[in-house]
């Protein structure tokens, strides 16, 4: 036994002094670009002492602190660190192991271990962020996963969380089974008045975010169809807005979306049926679309599609068109993929095809910075500014040319602590 935790004190040790977690009192970072989250400036340095930002600008009109160590990135571009919009920390892609198979038959405990892993890709991948949007069946783990990167048991980006997301009674989940037998689900189940209590038991178990499922297939053909009215809908909203948290909303229809930006909702999840129409609806309730264009993506891959040899799926045609919708009306679109539909650490994937189905590279940008940050309530993050939060990044290339340079990450910084230095 006390070999064994000799061991394990030892694996510890080792797995801290790897993750590179070890805080400095200041830097001074030159890259040749800076993008503060709204404006792209060249000849711009950042200084950072504790977790804070104290300085940013030209380098000619900043001293650097003494002592502090100065850094150096030539021919790359320094921003905030990234904001992910939409994960699921304890999913995994679905062609290595299926939905129904993770949800139904792995363990809280095993689901739990492997998030630890897709938490560190996803800080590693320049994402110190993320708005984790349920466990899908594992209870409130993802709330313990919070804590424990909190509190720098192991690394990962800082997590908003939802509880288990809201279902209206038989329109979700696995059917097709003995009604006697105790399925399980990736939601909660609720109706009527009883959202109320749903809520309010979510937010007592920790959850930073409300989701529902304003939506699902559950119409005569499988199709998706509404599932809660607007009323219904407000119930949840006027309940955790009183508590200071938002709703998010997982919608497709168009109806669906139409209910869900009605009853108050800050999001919208998906919106693969928005039209123009609903969109400038969503504008001007100032609610926000999430379109997570990489997870049908990636399933349709999954479901046999060659993609770039093969014609496009209706679905995947379908998503371009809504998306074009979505940037002709000029409702705010937020950056969020669905990851662990596809691999955690991945993440670019998703700005990728924002700049491939119409949206300029340097609107990306600031979405899954500065606008993502207003979005979520993240105070003093997503922008270069003084008195903010050090959350930096550093990649090779020029990203407002050339999104796919954000997977060349060269410096990782979370809270003025370095993750990841590659010089």
């Amino acid at each position: 036994m006390k070999t064994m935790k000799l061991i394990a004190s030892i694996f510890l040790v080792a797995f801290f002094l790897n993750a590179s977690g070890q805080s400095q009192t200041s830097y001074f970072i030159t890259a040749d670009r800076v993008f503060d989250g709204q404006v792209m400036h060249e000849g711009w340095a950042v200084v950072v002492e504790g977790n804070v930002i104290t300085a940013a600008g030209p380098k000619e009109k900043i001293a650097a602190p003494p002592n502090s160590i100065r850094i150096n990135y030539p021919n790359a571009t320094l921003l905030p660190g990234l904001i992910e919009g939409h994960s699921h920390m304890l999913l995994y892609p679905y062609n290595i192991t299926d939905w129904d198979t993770q949800v139904m038959k792995e363990s809280d405990s095993y689901r739990t271990a492997r998030a630890t892993v897709h938490a560190r890709n996803t800080l590693l991948a320049g994402f110190t962020s993320s708005r984790d949007l349920g466990s899908e069946g594992a209870g409130y783990a993802d709330v313990g996963l919070k804590r424990a990167i909190t509190e720098g048991v192991i690394v990962g980006p800082r997590l908003l969380v939802a509880g288990r997301a809201i279902v209206a009674t038989g329109s979700y989940g696995p059917k097709g089974y003995d009604d006697d037998m105790k399925i399980m689900m990736g939601a909660q189940e609720a109706d009527g008045n009883d959202l109320i209590r749903v809520t309010r038991e979510q937010i007592g178990k920790g959850a930073d975010i409300v989701k529902v499922y304003a939506d699902y297939r559950w119409g005569s053909n499988n199709e998706a169809m509404p599932t809660f009215s607007v009323d219904e809908l407000k119930l949840i909203v006027e309940t955790a807005r009183s508590s200071g948290r938002p709703v998010v909303a997982h919608a497709t229809t168009a109806e669906g979306m139409r209910r869900a930006t009605a009853a108050g909702v800050e999001t919208i999840e998906h919106g693969d049926e928005g039209t123009v129409e609903v969109f400038q609806f969503m504008k001007e309730k100032k609610v926000a679309l999430c379109p997570t264009l990489a997870a049908g993506d990636a399933v349709a891959q999954y479901k046999g599609w060659k993609k770039g040899a093969a014609p496009e799926p209706d679905k995947i045609k379908k998503k371009k068109e809504s998306f074009k919708a979505a940037l002709q009306s000029g409702v705010t679109i937020l950056a969020g993929g669905d990851v662990g539909v596809f691999t955690h650490g991945d993440n670019v994937r998703e700005l990728e095809l924002m700049v491939a189905y119409g949206m300029p590279a340097m609107d990306v940008l600031k979405s899954v910075t500065s606008i993502n940050a207003d979005a979520f309530h993240l105070d003093h993050l997503g922008a270069i500014r003084q008195n903010w939060l050090a959350d930096i990044i550093v990649v090779a290339g020029d990203p407002s040319k050339n999104i796919s340079d954000l997977r060349n990450v060269k410096l990782v910084m979370k809270d003025g602590t370095v993750y990841k230095n590659e010089r």
